[in-house]
Order: C-alpha cells, then structure tokens, then sequence
C-alpha cells in the first residue's frame, strides 16, 4: 500500500500528539481533539486512519495506548537504523542538542568535518572524524542514512565520496542546495529559506483576503 508523502507526515504528528497525551496521563481522545490540536480537520484525522483499519470507535474516541502503540509499530523500523553526520557547525550542533534526535529507531554514531578543533573530539557524545576518513568509518559502522549539514559549496562532493565508497540508502539534505544521488538513494531536503518563504507568502495572502 503506497501512502502520500503529506499522510506520512501528519501521521508523525499524530504519534507525538499521542506521546504528549500518554505523558500527561490521558486515556481517550477523539478525531476532534486531535485535530483541533494540530490544525487538521477531525474528518481528515479519521481518514488518515482508517488507512490501518477501524482504530477507534465511533461516539467514544481512540484509546491513546493502543493508538499510539498501532501507529508505532507501522513506523518501526526493522532495525536501529545507523545515521552519520556531516558538517557539525551552528546547525549540526543545534540538531545534535534536539531532544528528538534521541530514539529508538535510529542512532548517530558518527560525526565529520574539516575543522581541527573538532577533529578526534566528542559533541554531544558522538566521536568527530576527519572527513578523511569517511569512507573507512561508514563502512566499519555500517552506516546507511547521512544528515547533509555542511555549507551548500561543500555537500555535493561529500555526498559523492560517501554514497561511491558505502551502502547509503538515505540523505537528509539541510545544505541550501540541490543535490545530485544514486538512483537507490532516497533523498529529502530540508530548505529553512524556502520554508520561511513560503509562509511570508501564504502570510501576505491572507493580509489580503486570498484563500490559503
């Protein structure tokens, strides 16, 4: 079953709205309640769900355990999938510090840059390597998904230095550029600027009575 790219997303949202109700202690809740929530409509909710079969029951709500354990388990991977980072500058150590950067589902065990300072050292308790040595430390940790951090002049050529010499399956690209990957390589990027573009724009729209 293929599911769209913007379903996936709002059922990641649905799972740390879920995670929010089980640690405040809530037992039930409703399509409203999540929708409300997130600024989705209720009948949006349910349809997202019921992708994965009747979850809740109609007039009582979903149970947030078994809700959120069901969409957990679609999420979970087969494995702890092993991320490398490259490029640990302002950004690479503010995702580094990020709270949901700690998961069960992934771990980073390997860091690269240029700077000597950072070099052979641990940020955020992960080793720093030379990029260097990438090829050698991908393969030794078996690394399969990187975090693209580095600035726009330098990403394309680390991208293809690791993705000729290890078994890459995955980039996330925060570099502001477009990047060129193998066929079996899935790549996102994550452009900050044309994200603050785009709500400047809908933001101008709506100070005009257009419609979003």
């Amino acid at each position: 079953m293929r599911i769209a790219e913007p379903t996936v997303e709002r059922l990641v949202q649905y799972i740390r709205f879920l995670e929010r109700c089980r640690e405040s202690g809530k037992r039930v809740v409703s399509s409203q309640e999540i929708g409300d929530a997130l600024g989705i409509k209720a009948s949006q909710v349910r349809k997202d769900l019921s992708y994965f079969g009747e979850i809740g029951k109609r007039g009582v709500g979903y149970n947030v355990e078994k809700l959120y354990q069901h969409l957990n388990s679609i999420f979970a991977p087969p494995k702890t999938w092993k991320i490398a980072m490259i490029g640990v500058g302002n950004l690479g150590e503010a995702l580094l510090g990020y709270k949901a950067f700690e998961s069960e589902k992934f771990r980073i065990v390997a860091l690269f840059d240029i700077d000597p300072n950072k070099i052979g050292r641990k940020i955020h308790g992960i080793h720093c390597y030379d990029v260097e040595e990438m090829s050698k430390v991908l393969h030794e940790e078996g690394v399969e998904v990187l975090i693209i951090t580095t600035p726009a002049s330098a990403a394309q050529d680390v991208v293809d230095r690791a993705t000729s010499s290890a078994p890459i399956k995955g980039i996330l690209n925060f570099a502001p550029t477009a990047l060129v990957v193998p066929e079996h390589v899935i790549l996102y990027n994550v452009d900050i600027f044309i994200e603050l573009e785009k709500l400047l724009f809908y933001i101008k729209l709506k100070e005009r009575g257009g419609n979003i």
